[in-house]
């Protein structure tokens, strides 16, 4: 699994792969509308950078990415169960 600098960031391609694994597929811009909808603002470059492991996630947004990707938090963490 590829990890951000110093292998602290994880879940970047998670969230892309829960993005494109949506039937159909979420855009980057499609997931910061849902999350907007949650309250959160993310922006599509925001979107790009989490997933490029070029930003960190807090963790209130890391719990409204799993709700608007219909995932688990674990599952972004890498856990397959």
């Amino acid at each position: 699994m590829s990890r951000g600098p110093g292998g602290k960031n994880i879940i970047g391609p998670r969230v892309a792969e829960a993005r494109n694994l949506s039937d159909p597929p979420v855009t980057q811009d499609a997931l910061s509308g849902k999350l907007a909808r949650l309250g959160i603002q993310l922006d599509r470059a925001a979107v790009a950078k989490i997933e490029n492991n070029h930003r960190h996630v807090l963790d209130y947004e890391l719990k409204a990415l799993a709700t608007a990707l219909g995932v688990e938090v674990s599952w972004l963490f890498g856990d397959e169960s």
